[in-house]
């Protein structure tokens, strides 16, 4: 139900993060809340409620989809009830992008929250416009404060859509009481090659049952199916309500084009352009890019994924692409050919970037683990490195000659959580300094068993929780995300692994340890 801000009426934080931001009506103060006379129909809408993402100190990108074609108007304000407006953007939403647009919003105080409305006006006529809906986001500090955020993955996933009787998407409504200053989400925000059926039966002899859209009805091919897929998570008001309130930043895995795919030899019926890339990876990386509130790159590197996010002093967070550079092959033993995950070019900005940075930690978010044997990602099994292994022990021991300490990586794929911690004497290969691994979802898609670990880096797996078969409803209540608190005096790192009903089922406390690259002093804390 729509909640009205009126004039003299203030929400503090937690209420507005609560509450569901995504469908607050503004009216009677700031330009975008004028009243406009004309009939309802003539108004362009949003459709698909509004979101941030790669926020920084100064700045953050805004995101909505209109009905039509329409232009997006969105200001900014440090208070809730908008009576200075310290920022304004404007861009088209227009067919080609299916009337999705983003702006971004810059000169921004940091470490503040910040409150943006979002309003479409009508492109061909002025003076009419739709109802702003009113987001929230909390820009990165300057200083040593902490932070807080939540990570996770897994999106409508296996054939469980959005079951209204059910409570929707239950573990993002958990996430928004949480209250995190962003999300990262790891990967597979959709799954274009799993319809939504209307029914499906359960385990216990129950029904769960969908809402059904045509476009999601089916495996994703065309552009528009792939865009619904996107359009059917916005149907849910818990999603809406948690984009609008924190912060997204992004990443994609392989469901948001198909099981396992890889740069070459993923395709459909329309094949190849004439450069050899797959048509269907294009329309569905095209459509990510569309959905998603991410800053734009230059021109020759439009489609990129991977980049650095810096969150203050005690932050960075090197969002990196396990998909779009990877070869084309199983990950199987006895095939020779040349391998790689992250490819020579990404591995030499992620280098470049871990040096260069200052901040206390160094989170890597990735789109799958390092350690758990799968034929789609990187463990063989126990044993030396072979394959994509190679890439990471490159990048493993070149940390640790260069001094770079605190990384800690983040990741979901797996369908249930975990927490690994790896360490050279218990692995095959040991020129690397021990790290965690923290492994959750899903959001909301089926649940599976706990996979297997391999030595080559020497994981352990400190904490597991998933199902004993395989996917198993979001009903039953093993969905999962992670929750990182830095804490502003001591720079320790919380991470605590949660469940839908928010319970908090294991934690650790990481202490940093100091800086060893020359010329770099950090305070230690025991």
């Amino acid at each position: 139900m729509p909640i009205a801000i009126c004039a003299g009426q203030s929400l503090n934080r937690r209420q507005l993060l609560v509450r569901s931001a995504a469908t607050l009506a503004v009216g009677g103060l700031g330009s975008l809340a004028r009243p406009y006379l004309s009939r309802a129909a003539d108004r362009p809408l949003i459709t698909s409620g509004i979101q941030s993402g790669d926020v920084s100190a100064d700045s953050a990108v805004i995101w909505a989809r209109a009905d039509r074609a329409a232009r997006m108007q969105v200001e900014c304000s440090a208070s809730e009830d908008f009576k200075t407006i310290i920022g304004t953007a404007a861009a088209d939403a227009l067919p080609g992008s299916d009337f999705t647009s983003k702006v971004l919003l810059d000169g921004l105080p940091p470490g503040q929250d910040i409150f943006y409305r979002v309003r479409f006006e009508s492109i061909d006529e002025r003076g009419i416009a739709g109802e702003a809906q009113v987001g929230h986001f909390r820009t990165a500090p300057t200083a040593r404060s902490s932070v807080s955020f939540a990570w996770s993955g897994d999106t409508t996933g296996q054939g469980w859509g959005i079951d209204e009787s059910r409570g929707g998407m239950r573990t993002y409504r958990t996430m928004l009481d949480n209250r995190p200053d962003f999300f990262i989400h790891s990967g597979d925000h959709i799954y274009a090659d799993c319809p939504i059926e209307r029914e499906l039966k359960l385990p216990d002899g129950g029904l769960w049952r969908n809402l059904v859209t045509e476009e999601k009805s089916v495996v994703a091919q065309t552009l528009a199916q792939f865009r619904g897929n996107y359009k059917y998570n916005w149907l849910d008001p818990s999603f809406r309500a948690f984009h609008a309130a924190v912060p997204l930043f992004a990443q994609w895995d392989d469901h948001e084009v198909t099981n396992d795919w890889a740069p070459i030899g993923t395709a459909d019926a329309s094949g190849y352009a004439e450069d050899g890339s797959s048509l269907l990876v294009a329309r569905a990386r095209r459509a990510f890019h569309e959905f998603m509130p991410m800053r734009a790159v230059a021109a020759q590197e439009d489609s990129r994924i991977y980049r650095k996010i810096a969150y203050g002093p005690l932050l960075d967070v090197f969002m990196i692409d396990m998909r779009s550079y990877r070869d084309s092959t199983f990950n199987k033993r006895d095939d020779r050919s040349d391998t790689c995950i992250l490819g020579a070019a990404q591995l030499a900005w992620l280098k470049r970037e871990l040096v260069a940075s200052d901040a206390t930690w160094k989170v890597i978010a990735a789109d799958m683990p390092i350690g758990l044997i799968s034929e789609d990602a990187i463990a063989l099994g126990d044993g030396p490195p072979e394959r994509r292994e190679h890439e990471i022990a490159d990048l493993l021991s070149f940390m640790k000659r260069a001094g770079i300490r605190n990384t800690v990586w983040l990741t979901a794929d797996m369908h249930y959580t975990a927490a690994h911690h790896y360490d050279p004497n218990r692995a095959a290969f040991q020129d690397f300094e021990p790290f965690w691994e923290f492994v959750s979802g899903p959001l909301h898609a089926g649940t599976w068993a706990p996979a297997p670990l391999d030595n080559t880096f020497g994981p352990k797996a400190v904490f597991q929780k998933g199902c004993s078969g395989e996917n198993l409803a979001p009903c039953f209540g093993l969905q999962f995300f992670g929750r990182v608190d830095i804490d502003g005096k001591t720079e320790i790192m919380t991470v605590t692994l949660k469940d839908v009903g928010n319970s908090s089922l294991w934690s650790v406390n990481i202490e940093p340890r100091p800086d060893a690259r020359p010329g770099r002093l950090m305070a230690q804390h025991i």
